[in-house]
């Protein structure tokens, strides 16, 4: 179906280079549900029933906070859907979600935290009781929003300047090379720490800081692509027929300098994933309670003894979820491989 809308031959090769590649593909659609099960994850992880008939009528929790008076409980401020009653004899019914328990809410029917797996707890609870799938689970989300924008960001950023640079070139290229030097030589990660430490941290904080300096390596590429291909013949075609400046570098140039960007995307990706849990794990990323598997790996440590499931599972969801990326990434180097 997608080769209908390729009509470059060139990327029809490519994609059909990178579908050669089984794991890749597989790993395409592995990280594509583990995506979609995260961003849809009050749907599959909630204290909240999906579907809810009593007193003849429909109700739908997931979607619509309900008042306890609706169900004639006058006593509480916010509905409890575990303790309500249902008479099933009239027909009335609760469909849950396959995981009933939401990343903020504490097991307290177990005697100490953290709890082993089991049968409730499919993964055991944090040290606070919390469930480790239901933040795992929810955790994905914020992981693969911080990498996404970073990457966005960063590669828009490192893609404008390094090709202004290379296509430009002369002083603009030298001087903004002297700039890029100075900038790569500064201690990002202890810089963003300490610039962390001082604000207070949220999201999209942490996408800006991070993306401060993230753009350098992307220039570099960038600029050299810019450098190869600004004297080529459609470029020099392209000027002979009055095409301006804007229309050859993001027309002619930009589109035939994609193969770094491309390429280094799954990469990158997978190491803003690594970079956000590092710094959920020294303490200076997400503002808690909010589910972050670098949290629960920093949990891991203070409960080493026993709670050997605070460190398996987060650690294994992390590799799991890096080997994926970086098959991507291989299969997609593979497929932009001129050689190839």
């Amino acid at each position: 179906m997608i080769e209908r809308f390729i009509e470059n031959e060139e990327t029809l090769k490519r994609w059909r280079r990178f579908k050669s590649r089984r794991l890749a593909v597989i790993s395409c659609w592995l990280v594509g549900i583990a995506c979609l099960l995260s961003f849809s994850a009050e749907f599959w992880a909630n204290n909240k029933p999906l579907v809810l008939k009593t007193n003849d009528t429909y109700y739908f929790p997931i979607v619509k906070d309900y008042h306890p008076s609706v169900f004639g409980d006058q006593n509480m401020l916010r509905t409890n859907y575990r303790t309500l009653k249902i008479d099933k004899e009239k027909g009335d019914f609760a469909i849950w979600p396959l995981i009933e328990w939401n990343p903020f809410e504490s097991n307290k029917e177990v005697e100490s935290y953290p709890s082993p797996p089991t049968g409730v707890n499919l993964m055991g609870t944090d040290d606070r009781g919390r469930d480790i799938l239901t933040r795992l689970l929810y955790g994905l989300r914020y992981s693969i929003t911080f990498a996404f924008l970073v990457w966005v960001i960063t590669f828009i950023v490192g893609t404008v300047l390094g090709g202004i640079m290379g296509y430009i070139g002369g002083k603009v290229d030298f001087w903004g090379q002297r700039v890029v030097e100075v900038l790569s030589t500064v201690p990002q990660f202890f810089l963003l720490i300490i610039i962390i430490s001082i604000f207070k941290p949220s999201l999209i904080l942490l996408v800006l800081l991070s993306s401060i300096f993230g753009w350098i390596t992307i220039s570099y590429y960038v600029r050299g692509e810019f450098l190869k291909n600004r004297k080529k013949e459609f470029v020099e075609a392209a000027r002979a027929l009055g095409a301006g400046h804007t229309r050859i570098f993001f027309q002619h140039l930009l589109p035939n300098s994609l193969s770094p960007i491309i390429t280094f995307s799954p990469f990158v990706i997978a190491g803003n994933i690594v970079s956000l849990a590092s710094l959920d794990y020294l303490g200076f990323g997400l503002t808690p309670p909010t589910p972050s598997w670098g949290e629960l790996l920093n949990q891991a440590q203070k409960h080493f003894t026993e709670g050997w499931w605070l460190a398996v599972y987060p650690s294994l969801a992390l590799f799991l979820t890096l080997t994926m990326l970086s098959l991507i990434g291989e299969g997609v180097r593979d497929a932009m491989d001129p050689h190839q």
